[in-house]
Order: C-alpha cells, then structure tokens, then sequence
C-alpha cells in the first residue's frame, strides 16, 4: 500500500538497502540526509545496517504532503526502498507502548526497567555504521 493511500496519521516504517557498490561510508551518509528531512514527518527511530549497507527508519507521518514525501525517495534515489505503515503505532507514544507492550506481553519483560538497567555502549558504533560490519 502506497503512503499516499493511508489517510490517517501514524508510524511507517522505511526499510532501505544501499545500491550494489555503494559504500557503507557512503550509505551511512546518504541514509542520514533522509531521516533528517523534515518534509517525511518525524523520524522516531532509524539505524544502519551490518553486512549489507543500508537501513530502518520509523517516521510519524500526520499529513498528505508528509505522506506524499514518503513516495519520494530523496537522497535515496536508486536504493530498494519499502514503505509500510504500521497499524498499532499511530503515534510517537503509540509507538512507545507498542514496544511496552510487545515486551510484556510476549517476553514478560519491563521496558521502563530494560531503558535503566541496559544503557546502550556507544563504543564502536560509528565505526561499525561506517564500515557495515562488526567492530
């Protein structure tokens, strides 16, 4: 289902793989200058792939020229691009309890204590989204 046809705000999720060639340096780039491109809504949450370069994005998406940039692929022009809207998160905070939910209801865990107790390690990370591999 295209953006286009949604009529509801809500989350999308943008799964985008890098062309055949491209850098991952490159790819982390180029991948960038679309998730901050506010004319796509609100990007919540994005990050960059291991072996093969590219990426996910989740954007919040209230209108139709916000929908319509969705169609548009930007800077990502080339890639292999797919665009989904999400049917629980319709919302930033939607999005949130959906992550609250799942964890509870599918593997008993807490995410408010998950958030305190598993700090994320920032360590190689920017190395790791430059070279698309595991430092």
């Amino acid at each position: 289902m295209r953006p286009t046809e949604i009529r509801k705000p809500r989350c999308f999720l943008v799964y985008a793989l890098a062309p055949e060639g491209m850098s991952p340096a490159e790819a982390n780039r180029t991948l960038n200058l679309y998730v901050e491109d506010p004319a796509r809504g609100l990007s919540l949450y994005h990050d960059h792939f291991i072996g093969e370069p590219g990426g996910v994005v989740i954007f919040y998406v209230e209108t139709p020229e916000q929908r319509a940039a969705l169609e548009d692929p930007g800077p990502l022009a080339g890639w292999r691009l797919e665009v989904r809207p999400l049917i629980f998160a319709r919302s930033p905070g939607a999005f949130d309890e959906q992550i609250t939910f799942t964890l509870k209801a599918y593997r008993s865990a807490d995410w408010k204590h998950l958030r305190r107790v598993n700090r994320p390690q920032y360590g190689w990370s920017e190395e790791e989204a430059e070279l698309a591999r595991e430092v």
